[in-house]
């Protein structure tokens, strides 16, 4: 009777820490959210290339030129399996790297328009607490199966 290589049940319950933080972060971020009742940023009307958009607002008559925050699915999708796997490994410093990147590439975007700030940081610390639990799930299995 052969038996399973030692690496794969470590692959499995990485596989699954990886994928479960990265497919329950955002429904779980999105009740908190509703939960939280913080309202959904404004709806504008958005006319323009994918890549300058000109949002036309109520309270200004000339269109205004703004980025909007775009991407926010997939950056937490890639922020939750990093620090998941930041933490499966042992590397918490890696953590703080990926919270780091976020929280720096998005803060021109929130200074400049406050009113999703909020937002923001309630939906990244569900986020972030989603992936911590997943990988010290993980890790945990890791330990117990070593």
């Amino acid at each position: 009777m052969s038996t399973w290589p030692e690496w794969i049940p470590i692959a499995i319950v990485v596989a699954l820490s990886l994928i479960a933080s990265a497919g329950l972060g955002s429904p779980i971020a999105s009740l908190v959210l509703r939960s939280a009742r913080v309202p959904a940023p404004p709806t504008v009307e958005v006319t323009g290339d994918a890549r300058t958009p000109v949002v036309q607002r109520r309270e200004h008559p000339e269109p205004q030129v703004r980025e909007v925050l775009r991407g926010g699915m997939w950056i937490g999708i890639l922020e939750r399996v990093g620090l998941t796997a930041a933490i499966l490994a042992g590397r918490f410093e890696l953590a703080a790297v990926v919270v780091a990147i976020k929280a720096l590439g998005r803060y021109p975007e929130l200074r400049e328009n406050p009113a999703v700030s909020e937002r923001f940081i309630i939906g990244t610390l569900a986020s972030l607490l989603v992936a911590a639990a997943c990988g010290a799930a993980g890790l945990t299995v890791l330990h117990a199966i070593n």
